[in-house]
């Protein structure tokens, strides 16, 4: 799962460096950096859910 976030995050700061280089594309960065704070959100969401629960 840790594998899958860290690829979306390098994908959205990737996009969001490409959004910011080529002004034309000031939307991709905006979309970018918007994906990139929902994916660390997600993530941390999820890693605080399953500290409650204990593996038997």
């Amino acid at each position: 799962m840790w594998t899958v976030l860290v690829i979306l995050l390098v994908v959205w700061a990737v996009l969001s460096v490409v959004g910011f280089a080529i002004k034309g594309l000031f939307w991709l960065a905006v979309i970018g950096i918007i994906l990139f704070v929902g994916t660390v959100v997600f993530g941390l969401v999820r890693n605080h859910g399953r500290k409650g629960r204990q593996r038997p």
